[in-house]
């Protein structure tokens, strides 16, 4: 391998020193532009060969297989959670077992059924190991993917469940309990130039060791519902 040259040396020096400093979880590396221009225009089918050849992160190699998401890919619905568990690597889809019964049953009380105007997908699109939360640089990595399925989506209403999918979609790094209720949006190039809604929840995992906080889960969903019904009603005054 070639030696760097004194002066280049002395530039890198100091950020390496910094990351090799830092926590794992709190470096977050963006992705190379090209790989990200590239994921940015590929179909549906292509976006599924490329999620599961890829080798971008660490996670792929304790996976059985990567785990794009599920459901109506024109819905207008968007759920979002943080990443495969043990049960959603075994089958290749997000939120089954209990904690994807819990979601069944949320997407219930709000008249919705999953893969009836809904898509299900994770920000990371890896089982983490020990089914733990993603990092910030896995969730950076997977980012361009999110982001595509977004763009191919175009939902009208994006319910993040956990704080993890709130990092990977909105850079917010604040409590859950400080993103409920806020009126927040995703505004970015894949929403085609007008702000798409989103509501911030807890996991459904979560909700299984917390009963109580399910009323509060409750709240969120009839806020995300009256969006939708805000969000389609001017949509049809435009029209």
């Amino acid at each position: 391998m070639p030696e760097l040259r004194p002066e280049a040396a002395a530039t890198l020096r100091p950020l390496i020193a910094t990351v090799a400093a830092a926590p794992a979880e709190s470096v977050f590396v963006a992705p190379p532009a090209d790989r990200a221009a590239e994921i940015n225009g590929l179909n549906w089918e292509e976006l599924r060969r490329s999620v599961a050849a890829c080798r971008a992160c660490g996670l792929c190699a304790e996976r059985r297989q990567a785990v794009l998401g599920v459901g109506d890919v024109f819905a207008d619905w968007l759920f979002i959670g943080e990443g495969p568990g043990a049960e959603e690597d075994a089958r290749g889809e997000p939120f089954v077992g209990s904690a994807g019964k819990l979601l069944d049953a949320m997407l219930a009380a709000i008249d919705l059924r999953r893969g009836e105007n809904v898509y299900i997908a994770n920000a990371v699109k890896c089982r983490p190991p020990g089914n733990r939360t993603p990092e910030a640089g896995e969730m950076a990595t997977c980012a361009p993917y999110l982001r595509r399925q977004i763009a191919l989506i175009q939902p009208r209403v994006i319910v993040l469940l956990g704080r993890a999918a709130a990092l990977s979609v909105l850079g917010e790094s604040g409590s859950l309990a400080s993103l409920r209720g806020q009126p927040l949006a995703y505004a970015g190039p894949e929403s085609a130039g007008s702000a798409i809604p989103v509501v911030v929840t807890y996991h459904p995992a979560y909700l299984l060791r917390t009963l109580p906080d399910k009323a509060k889960a409750w709240e969120d969903l009839c806020r995300a519902r009256s969006l939708m019904r805000a969000t389609k009603a001017s949509a049809v005054q435009q029209t």
